[in-house]
């Protein structure tokens, strides 16, 4: 026996529909995991990250498993109902020629009768759908003068390939090919077509053909594949389902001290873990509680030792009032009696009435810093001009202006900038960045500007003199901070002006921020909403009126070098 090569069965439309679906939904899944919005979700879930996995692994394997377990079912029916039909087609052939040798014959239509009677006993002896289709071609190198009528039965002419008749030409034995067969209904199955050589009295060479129909064999392989896929499909979604629970079980205590861990961000430090069982999970939630504790104890006494320190400053301020009020009343009658000293005694007079003005300002400060950090502060607030309030701290500062050199210049808008504020805080927030800038501003003019909008207010103080770097920006605020403590100051203050401006501004639910560059200046906006307790929006005002030059007004500026 010979045969071409091993016959494919047909996949059934239910079985392409299943294929298509594993295909679309492997594709889908991994068009999921590459979209760019995915890997963020991906890092927020441990969940989804599990499932996915999960299912993408279990669908691998499954899609692998169950190729392979068709594959083998497939080829072992296959071979197992070929080897079947070789023997039977081989019975039958020696049957038919030993019959067609013992007939006497002498006529052409005795050859044909006998040749029908053959086909007939043969498609006969199978009962039910399984006979096969029989047929018995004429040798196309026969050359006998003898010829009959081709005998087919059923419609399988078309199915006999011309490689399969030049195979069984060679009358060396059997020969087999796999084929296509069409039924009533225009639906389509696998087949086999088996060959051999005939020899009929009178007539000379001929070729007997089989076709066997494999649709049984094809709706059994077509049950098992859909119930390895309905299997796969349940298996899929249990796997599937298992990993949501096990997952979900485990993730409940981490979600947990999660929840508890925000609320110990929020500021609530009796939030514990509940600790359950003994394993893994426990002995972190226990360690999580025992940190927890450990944070609590350490904050509370950073907190007993901070309202110590308040106090501590609160009750030396006010302490030193009493002797500073009698230093205050002595150093008046002396710098009012300075004209009768001498040269010596007036100059010591006149520095100890600076230096007892500098101390009462330090006092001052100190108290005000005391009050905002024990959260006694309190807030008056009324309706008042923003343009008039800046133009009244401008006047009380002119001689300071003048002393260092400065002009001072105020551009308010031509609409009136008024605003629901504390006057005395926002006084204090002007004033404090006016002397600042004066300071700072190396004898060149300082520019303060107002504007308004629908919901905030917004003033802004420019010089342009030494200017800040970076570092120094981000630190303007902080208490006693001074960019170069070699700096002569003019005013001689604490270190707490900017701080407690900061402070005022954050009180009156508003912002102050600062910009610099060396070389050039500094300027610092502040923005206040327009009604107390309302939202407060975008500022009105830029933060620096400062334009990077272009290059040809750069290389004017530096002779024409290189910027």
């Amino acid at each position: 026996m010979s045969g071409a090569n091993p016959a494919v069965f047909r996949r059934s439309r239910r079985q392409r529909r299943v294929s298509q679906f594993l295909n679309t939904t492997m594709r889908h899944l991994l068009d999921f995991m590459q979209a760019s919005w995915v890997p963020l979700r991906l890092r927020k879930s441990l969940t989804l990250r599990m499932g996915l996995t999960m299912l993408i692994s279990t669908l691998v394997i499954l899609s692998g498993v169950g190729l392979y377990t068709a594959n083998s079912i497939r080829d072992g029916i296959f071979q197992e109902r070929l080897n079947q039909l070789l023997v039977e087609s081989a019975s039958r052939a020696k049957t038919a020629q030993s019959r067609l040798d013992q007939a006497p014959v002498s006529t052409v239509e005795q050859v044909q009768s006998l040749a029908q009677e053959v086909v007939t006993s043969i498609t006969t002896m199978t009962s039910g759908g399984n006979a096969p289709s029989v047929l018995i071609l004429r040798n196309p190198n026969e050359t006998s003068a003898i010829v009959i009528n081709e005998i087919v039965t059923g419609n399988s002419r078309e199915t006999i390939s011309p490689e399969l008749r030049q195979s069984v030409e060679k009358k060396t034995g059997q020969y087999w090919q796999s084929v296509k067969l069409t039924d009533a209904e225009g639906r389509t199955f696998p087949g086999i077509a088996v060959g051999t050589a005939l020899n009929l009295p009178l007539a000379g060479a001929h070729e007997l053909y089989f076709v066997y129909s494999l649709a049984d064999e094809q709706a059994n392989l077509n049950l098992v594949m859909q119930v390895l896929a309905g299997g796969g499909l349940a298996l899929l979604l249990l796997v599937g389902a298992m990993t949501w629970v096990v997952v979900y079980s485990v993730l409940v205590p981490v979600r947990r001290t999660v929840r508890t861990a925000e609320r110990l961000a929020a500021g609530d430090l009796n939030a514990r873990v509940l600790s359950q069982g003994q394993d893994e999970m426990a002995q972190l939630a226990d360690s999580f509680n025992k940190m927890a504790g450990s944070l609590q104890s350490k904050i509370d006494t950073l907190g007993q030792l901070s309202r110590l320190q308040q106090r501590f400053v609160s009750d030396v301020s006010h302490e030193l009032r009493t002797p500073l009020t009698t230093m205050r009343i002595a150093d008046d009658v002396i710098f009012d009696a300075r004209a009768e000293l001498d040269p010596a005694a007036l100059r010591s007079a006149e520095l100890l009435h600076d230096q007892i003005d500098r101390f009462d300002a330090m006092l001052a400060d100190l108290l005000e810093i005391s009050r905002i950090d024990s959260g006694s502060a309190r807030l008056s607030f009324e309706t008042v001009d923003i343009n008039s309030l800046v133009r009244k701290v401008i006047a009380d500062n002119d001689s300071l202006a003048q002393q260092v050199g400065c002009e001072v210049v105020f551009n308010p808008p031509p609409y009136p900038c008024t605003a629901e504020v504390d006057t005395r805080r926002v006084t204090r927030i002007v004033r404090n960045l006016l002397v600042n800038a004066i300071e700072h501003s190396e004898g060149n003019p300082v520019t303060i500007t107002t504007d308004t909008s629908e919901t905030a207010v917004a003033l802004r103080v420019s010089d342009h003199g030494v200017g800040m770097t970076p570092e120094v920006t981000s630190r303007v605020f902080d208490r006693f901070y001074r960019a170069d403590p070699a700096r002569t100051r003019t005013t001689g203050g604490t270190g707490l002006g900017l701080a407690i401006s900061l402070e005022d501004a954050r009180l009156s639910g508003g912002t102050l921020e600062a910009w610099g560059k060396s070389g050039y200046g500094s300027s610092f906006r502040l923005t206040l909403p327009r009604q107390n307790g309302t939202e407060m929006g975008p500022s009105p005002l830029e933060l620096t009126d400062y334009v990077e030059p272009k290059l040809e007004e750069y290389q004017a500026q530096t002779g024409g070098e290189d910027a």
